[in-house]
């Protein structure tokens, strides 16, 4: 699928995604949960729907109502199904893993796109020292596991994904795990840790101790039998979607952005540092964050604990006058694509020179960008940071398999349109 981004100015007022990190956790507490929990909000993504998917094998009974998910869990893992797909999810893969675990049951876990070849190394060390079985394809899917998993004291090293270190958690908490540990070494994104922590506290989760996010405790006082109970939980804006519309309204704005929260735990609400470092035209009002056109200038900002931001900051520092710097590089070897690779390149093909020294991307912004064809590499934040990035191009722009926004925000050109972008879509864009 082929979308074409012409020179735009936006107005108006949008709606931030839903959270597929919030969805996808709330997901999977629902699970472990006794009893129903209604989530309101929840998202449509092909993220979120394979989340739907994966606790519906993993025994969960899930109906849609008046839009919102009725989610009855019974407290266990009761497979349904011997095969659960995650499709292009790593939050999903690394997340579901541990949980499935909790069966004696052998099944079999494999995704498709990109996640078939990154690294998952990390289960055929560790769940084996928590009596699990399992069978890898050398460290990459698919992955055959046969539990129960037993809680025990394990170190585990943080720093490819916290999202490995968010499944064992919720493993834990559900296997009524106590005098037992899990250390961390090098854990990257804390961010996330407290959302699975925050999503866990509300769904009535067994609690660990958390040791400077060094080491998590699961104590005699934190375990607890779960009564049968209802539950409401409505999912969050999605900073990490709605970090694109700010850097659209910083470029060709002015835009009024809802549905983010400030107090949300999630690690990418830093984008509002940085716009704020950056000196664009930003507003924080109780009805929304209000953006639009200022000069900007070049900043620095740190990404380790939110490299998800990596692609708007490039759109955004393509428009700062000077060079921009942008820590946590490392972070973006195992993305939907080598992400510091292809920012590199598709941004290249706009005129935007990128420098990679290390850990340290080098944005040269402020000198124009050019509008050209790219492409998303199968990677739905390249294709929007691209998208952005054309709204004040000096040309047209077109973004080859532009259709990969499905994984997180399927209607996100359907946004920018609202919005006042002209953006030309394939008529198949009705069925993203």
């Amino acid at each position: 699928m082929k979308v074409t981004i012409h020179p735009s100015q936006l107005k108006g007022t949008v709606q931030a995604p839903a959270s597929k990190s919030s969805m996808q956790r709330a997901c999977a507490a629902a699970l472990l949960s006794n009893g129903e929990t209604v989530i309101i909000n929840p998202g449509h993504s092909n993220d979120d729907k394979a989340a739907i998917e994966i606790i519906k094998a993993l025994g969960a009974d899930v109906v849609l109502k008046d839009d919102r998910f009725v989610v009855n869990g019974y407290g266990a893992v009761i497979p349904k199904n011997k095969v659960i797909n995650c499709g292009e999810s790593g939050l999903s893969i690394r997340m579901f893993t541990p949980i499935a675990a909790l069966s004696s049951e052998k099944i079999t876990i494999t995704g498709s796109g990109s996640l078939a070849t990154r690294p998952m190394d990390f289960f055929d060390e560790v769940l084996p020292k928590l009596g699990v079985k399992i069978k890898s394809n050398e460290g990459k899917l698919p992955l055959a596991i046969q539990g129960p998993l037993h809680p025990s004291d394990i170190e585990v090293d943080g720093s490819l994904s916290s999202q490995f270190l968010t499944g064992l958690l919720m493993a834990f908490s559900a296997a009524t795990a106590t005098g037992v540990s899990i250390k961390v070494n090098s854990l990257k994104s804390r961010p996330y840790i407290d959302l699975t922590l925050d999503v866990m506290k509300q769904f009535g989760l067994n609690i660990p101790e958390n040791n400077n996010y060094e080491e998590f405790i699961f104590s005699d006082k934190s375990a607890h039998h779960l009564p049968v109970t209802s539950r409401h939980y409505t999912v969050e804006g999605d900073w990490s979607g709605g970090a694109f519309l700010l850097v659209a309204g910083a470029i060709a704005g002015p835009i009024t952005v809802r549905g983010l929260d400030l107090t949300s735990t999630q690690a990418d609400k830093a984008i509002v540092d940085a716009l704020m470092a950056a000196n664009a035209g930003i507003a924080i009002e109780a009805k929304g964050i209000k953006i639009h056109p200022a000069k900007m200038n070049a900043f620095s900002f740190d990404a380790t604990d939110c490299p998800d931001l990596f692609p708007p900051l490039v759109a955004l520092a393509a428009y700062c006058k000077g060079e921009t710097k942008i820590k946590g590089v490392n972070r973006l070897t195992h993305k939907e694509s080598n992400r510091a690779i292809t920012l590199q390149e598709e941004f290249g093909k706009m005129g935007v020179k990128i420098e990679l020294e290390d850990d340290l991307m080098i944005v040269h912004g402020g000198d124009g960008v050019t509008g050209a064809t790219v492409h998303s590499r199968h990677d739905h934040r390249i294709a929007m940071a691209c998208a952005v990035a054309a709204l004040k191009a000096n040309g047209t722009t077109v973004i080859e398999e532009a259709g990969a926004v499905k994984k997180s925000y399927p209607d996100f050109y359907s946004d920018l349109k609202k919005l006042g972008a002209a953006v030309s879509l394939p008529f198949e864009h009705f069925n993203l």
